[in-house]
């Protein structure tokens, strides 16, 4: 895979995908074998884990969508991007982050760092 915007855009379509089967064979695609995700509130290692993870966010925000932030920037086995997370496709972001995903040689996610820059206050 080595066109990174549409790699980014496939990442964020896992993201927004609830049918748990579709939502895994997605991650299979995407992910290495033992990748990982880790951001300040979770971290998984393995795909069952990811797509767990993924499961957990989407039942904690039901309803809501990610969508790319704009940045896409990528150099040797790195990407940097940023999302949002919003209740519907033009609504004002709820969550706004970037993450950071290191590649394997063919192109798949080994590990994803996500940061939060913007989060709902309690």
């Amino acid at each position: 895979m080595s066109d990174v915007n549409e790699l980014v855009n496939q990442y964020i379509a896992t993201w927004n995908e609830t049918d748990p089967a579709a939502r895994r064979a997605a991650v299979d695609r995407l992910w290495a074998e033992g990748g990982t995700y880790v951001d300040p509130l979770a971290a998984a290692e393995g795909r069952q884990e990811i797509d767990a993870t993924i499961a957990a966010v989407q039942n904690q925000f039901p309803g809501f969508v990610f969508r790319p932030g704009g940045l896409v920037d990528a150099h040797h086995n790195l990407v940097r991007f940023t999302w949002q997370l919003a209740p519907a496709a033009g609504a004002e972001s709820l969550v706004d982050g970037f993450d950071v995903a290191v590649l394997t040689e063919d192109g798949h996610l080994r590990d994803v760092h996500g940061f939060l820059d913007k989060v709902p206050t309690p």
